[in-house]
């Protein structure tokens, strides 16, 4: 029905289609989903002949039986994702899309661009307009003619264009007449391509001027076919095969076979039989496609691959032209990982799709534990062929080094994306890869050269936990080693600082330093290769004291609220029989498995154990543990962090949900880039040789926020006005300093009404006569009703004014885990 809307995924992509139901061919009752499904279902043997050419779309997006209107720029609303391309013109460069996948076509579908039209060119490598690829006439039928008119002098041209050793190729249009396509070797340019359909269309009106005509002028085409030379021009564009007509039918340029021409009844095809002929017999006009008449051409997904190696200098598979594979059918995909002693050692991890191989390069192979990831970076797709291939690549060739197979298989799919790979990997028997479920991870970049984190997951597909995979060395003792940052050391108690545990009630947490991610950059690499980088959880500190059965909780402050988070407290979480104090975060996750404070607030504020047990189910929790404090009676507090981490692995080996040890990473570029990509607060830089500093805020632990919060001190309420009369408007906040607590601003906005009721019932008996801020001015002044500053929030906010007041400020939530003199000024 109209106005309908839903968010699909197509080919890796995700697309908003609205108004499936909307009518865009009236006399038949075609809705707009029915020409989505055409496009979707048409677009394998559609897109070989848009690759690399800027459409101009003619759009409907009120039904054939509007106006309709050109559309050469894309629109400034379509996904980042659609390729798009500049060409100059009088009033400025035109960004015209692309269409080389599936999810662009359906786009383009979804915005009713029926017709799809495209130059007989394609870019040059350098974006700019190649020489013709294919000349094409329109037969275009005048008053008194029709179709079979247009047979006959389809049949005439290609008499002359097989003498030239062009071998034509009919379309009949959609509209009214027949295209002629034609493949030619690229040598000529459009304006040579132009004055020879010219000339062509010229002998063919001498030998039957009763018949054809070649000028341009209406009033000659009566009883004629006109063949239009003309869209041979540079400028000028054709209908593409297989696109949709904005007729009062659904008909389609559809191509047809020689033998078709020869009906007397031949008639446009409706987007149905098109689809069910293509079904049957394929494309008739295939020859014309990526690499028409057998030239590679310079856009298929293999060309970056040719472009950089030669036949007859490597021993590397390099095919004729760059298509790629036709599908394997019901097969598995393959995959492979080649151990490639190059300039760097690194092991090139190459995945079938698409009849190619989607090829990554790892420097330091396949993740042996969970708990590391590896940096891969995206290469050029290779050939199917190359998954054999084991060899020596010359010197001064592209990848010079020997090259051998690590471990090949076939792979189960689970998830691609465009920026997140997610399959199950079965090497050889007895090889070195086994079984393995990864995932790959993009957090830079887009296509060759960007960069992504190859992980290994924790549990397979099912959900049982798989175990970890031996590191990964190279086979040649005599080349580079592959550092082992994933294997867990045995519990080195020995070496443990062996002095007492404070009690649980003195446990504070060690504290991060704010940071920019140019000052942490800097400090990682002061710290070494081996600093790593930890995701920020948007969720509240909480230090974990084992007994070997059950788990006890303490908030920053030290407060117990073991009796708050009965998941976590009441089982058996699988850290086995060793006591130990463990450090974290606890979370609450939004729909999108985000971390979600303000989500958490629904248990924060809690203590009634009935309203404690009726919100866990709603609102359930996880503790992501990342340090070690204690193991086994002994502190741990002295080691390194690197240790300490080591430890934590060792004993959390057989933990299980809500408890979680997530991974490191080690690169701070990417790992903000993930965490800005899925919405998280930010990440925490840490020196591996750092000792643990109880209740101490360290420049060893850098803290990298993307999202701007700021803890501050509630000290005065101003009341609601309209809908919030009788409640609170806003509160007045404030940030601690040497001069007391200077004021911030106010927060109105981000409130639920439970959130309101909550804080009327925590502020009002703080009410008091004294304003405990330092410089609030008269205007928020006037009206404030003050309150104690003993209770802790948190906001987010836009920036700070130069005199320190917080803009665009909105609430997230209580903190009742800090206290006044924790809050410090964040910017």
């Amino acid at each position: 029905m109209p106005g309908d809307e839903q968010l699909v995924r197509v080919g890796g992509r995700r697309l908003r289609v609205t108004n499936l139901g909307k009518v865009l061919y009236p006399r038949t009752g075609t809705t707009k989903g029915e020409v989505i499904d055409y496009y979707s279902r048409i677009a394998g043997v559609m897109i070989p002949h848009l690759t690399g050419r800027p459409v101009t779309r003619k759009r409907w997006p009120e039904g054939v039986d509007s106006t309709p209107f050109f559309a050469k720029d894309l629109e400034k609303g379509a996904p980042s994702w659609v390729h798009r391309l500049p060409i100059d013109h009088s009033t400025g460069a035109k960004d015209y899309p692309l269409v080389g996948d599936v999810p662009t076509l359906v786009y383009l579908a979804q915005a009713a661009s029926l017709e799809l039209h495209v130059p007989q060119w394609r870019f040059d490598a350098d974006g700019g307009r190649g020489d013709p690829d294919r000349i094409v006439l329109d037969l275009d039928p005048g008053p008194g003619t029709g179709l079979a008119e247009c047979a006959q002098v389809a049949r005439w041209a290609r008499e002359i264009l097989q003498g030239m050793g062009l071998d034509p190729l009919p379309v009949t249009s959609g509209s009214k007449g027949i295209h002629l396509y034609a493949a030619l070797p690229g040598t000529q340019t459009s304006d040579q391509v132009t004055m020879v359909a010219r000339e062509l269309a010229r002998a063919i009106e001498a030998d039957h001027p009763d018949l054809v005509v070649s000028q341009m002028a209406k009033a000659e085409r009566t009883g004629r076919v006109f063949i239009d030379w003309s869209q041979n021009n540079g400028a000028k564009t054709t209908i593409a095969p297989y696109s949709l007509r904005g007729r009062p039918h659904p008909t389609v340029a559809a191509p047809r076979t020689w033998d078709e021409l020869d009906d007397p009844d031949l008639d446009h095809l409706l987007l149905g039989e098109v689809l069910a002929r293509v079904e049957a017999m394929g494309d008739p006009l295939a020859g014309l496609g990526f690499h028409a008449g057998g030239r590679a051409s310079a856009h298929g997904p293999l060309a970056a691959y040719i472009a950089k190696r030669s036949a007859s200098r490597t021993p590397e598979p390099v095919p004729d032209n760059a298509l790629g594979a036709t599908s394997n059918g019901d097969e598995k995909p393959r995959f492979v990982i080649q151990e490639h002693h190059a300039s760097r050692l690194h092991w090139d991890l190459r995945l079938e799709r698409d009849g190619v191989l989607v090829s990554w390069a790892v420097p330091r192979g396949i993740p042996p534990t969970p708990g590391r990831n590896n940096l891969a970076v995206m290469t050029e797709d290779h050939p199917v062929q190359y998954a054999t291939f084991e060899g020596t690549i010359p010197a001064g060739e592209y990848g010079a080094g020997t090259m051998t197979i690590w471990d090949d298989g076939r792979y189960d799919l689970e998830k691609w994306r465009d920026d997140e790979v997610i399959f199950t990997a079965e090497g050889r028997p007895g090889g070195p890869l086994g079984r393995v479920r990864l995932a790959l991870i993009r957090t830079e970049g887009d296509g060759e050269k960007s960069s992504w984190l190859l992980h290994r997951m924790k549990t397979d597909a099912t959900g049982r936990p798989q175990p970890d995979g031996a590191p990964v060395v190279a086979t040649d003792e005599s080349d580079e080693r592959a550092p082992d940052h994933g294997a867990s050391a045995a519990p080195a108690t020995g070496s443990s600082k062996n002095g007492s545990v404070p009690p649980p009630s003195e446990l504070r947490p060690m504290l991060a330093t704010s940071a920019t991610p140019g000052i942490a950059n800097g400090s990682a690499r002061r710290w070494g290769e081996d600093a790593w980088v930890e995701v920020k959880w948007d969720g509240v500190r909480a230090i974990g004291v084992w007994d070997g059965r059950r788990m006890l909780l303490r908030a920053r402050s030290g407060n117990d609220i073991t009796a708050k988070y009965p998941e976590l407290t009441e089982v058996d979480l699988g850290l086995g029989p060793t006591p130990a104090v463990v450090d974290g975060e606890i979370v609450a996750l939004d729909e999108n498995g985000r971390p979600s404070f303000p989500l958490l607030q629904n248990r924060m504020n809690l203590s009634k154990p009935v309203e404690i047990r009726r919100e866990a189910p709603r609102t359930p929790v996880r503790y992501h543990l990342f340090d070690l404090l204690a193991l086994d009676g002994r502190d741990a507090s002295a080691l390194p962090l690197a240790q300490r981490r080591e430890l934590l692995e060792g004993i959390a080996d057989g933990i299980r949900d809500p408890l979680h040890l997530p991974p490191v990473l080690d690169d701070l570029d990417e790992a903000l880039e993930t965490s800005r990509r899925f919405g998280l607060e930010g990440v925490v830089v840490k020196d591996p040789s750092s000792t643990y500093r109880r209740g101490e805020r360290s420049d060893r632990w850098l803290k990298v926020k993307l999202t701007r919060a700021q803890e501050v001190v509630i000290g005065g309420i101003r009341p609601g006005r309209g809908g919030r009369t009788g409640s609170i408007g806003s509160l007045l906040v404030g940030i601690p300093g040497p001069d007391g607590i200077r004021y911030a601003g106010r927060v109105g906005s981000g409130f639920s009404d439970a959130t309101l009721r909550r804080l009327d019932e925590v502020l009002t008996p703080l009410r008091t006569d004294v304003d405990p801020f330092v410089g609030v001015p008269d205007a928020d002044a006037s009206d404030a009703l003050w309150v104690r500053p003993e209770i802790v929030a948190e906001v987010e906010y836009a920036e700070f004014t130069p005199g320190g007041i917080l803009r665009q400020s909105r609430w997230r939530g209580l903190r009742p885990d800090k206290d006044p003199a924790d809050v410090a000024l964040e910017a």
